[in-house]
C-alpha cells in the first residue's frame, strides 16, 4: 500500500526584505494597495510600524478595563454581602453598613489587579489566535532567520486581493527578495 502525501493549501506570498527601512516602505504600499490579511516579521519591534501598516489601536484595553471592573465589582459584593448582610461584623463598635467601605479597599484593589491580569492574559491569548502549535512560516527555510537577521512581509492566501502571481510580481517590485509561496497542510 503507497503512502500519501499530505494535501496542502497556500498560505501565503512570502517575502524578505533587506532592512527595516525597506520593511517599513513595503507595508506602507502594501496598506495602501488595499490587502488586509498580511503582516509583517522581524527580530524587534519596529518604532511606527502600526501606523505603516494600518492597525487600529487593540480592543485588549477595553476587555483589561471590563475586567478590572468585574474584580472590583465582585470583591464589594463578595466582602458587603458576607459582612454586612449575612453575617454584620462589629469591630470597636464601628457600624456595618455601607459606610465600612473603606474596610474593603485592600480587596477590591487586589482583586482588580488579578481580574486585569488574567483578562490581558486570556484576552491577548484569544485575539492572536494562540496557542497555535505550528504557523505555516515555520515551514519556510528561509523565514527561519526573522527572529535573527530577517526582515520579512506575508501576504495571506486569504486576502480577497491576492493572486499568487500578481501578488508575487507586487512584492518584487516592492524589493522584496527570495520570494516564495508557503504552504500549510490541511
Amino acid at each position: 500500500m503507497a503512502q500519501s502525501t499530505p494535501l496542502k493549501r497556500v498560505h501565503g506570498a512570502l517575502a524578505e526584505f533587506s532592512n527595516v527601512q525597506d520593511l517599513y516602505r513595503a507595508a506602507e504600499k502594501v496598506r495602501d494597495a488595499g490587502f488586509k490579511h498580511w503582516d509583517v516579521h522581524s527580530p524587534f519591534p519596529i518604532h511606527g510600524m502600526d501606523d505603516a501598516m494600518g492597525l487600529p489601536k487593540s480592543i485588549l484595553s477595553l476587555f483589561v478595563l471590563i475586567g478590572g471592573a468585574t474584580g472590583t465589582t465582585t470583591a464589594f459584593l463578595l466582602q458587603y454581602i458576607t459582612q454586612v448582610v449575612i453575617y454584620p461584623t462589629v469591630v470597636q463598635s464601628k457600624p456595618a453598613n455601607i459606610f465600612t467601605i473603606p474596610a474593603f479597599f485592600p480587596v477590591m484593589f487586589e482583586l482588580t489587579i488579578l481580574f486585569s491580569a488574567f483578562t490581558c492574559l486570556f484576552g491577548g491569548l484569544a485575539l492572536m489566535k494562540l496557542p497555535r502549535l505550528n504557523h505555516p512560516l515555520f515551514n519556510s527555510q528561509n523565514f527561519l532567520k526573522f527572529s535573527d537577521d530577517g526582515f520579512f512581509l506575508c501576504i495571506e492566501a486569504r486576502d480577497p486581493s491576492f493572486s499568487i502571481e500578481k501578488t508575487q510580481a507586487f512584492l518584487k517590485e516592492l524589493g522584496g527578495k527570495n520570494l516564495e509561496i508557503v504552504e500549510d497542510e490541511i
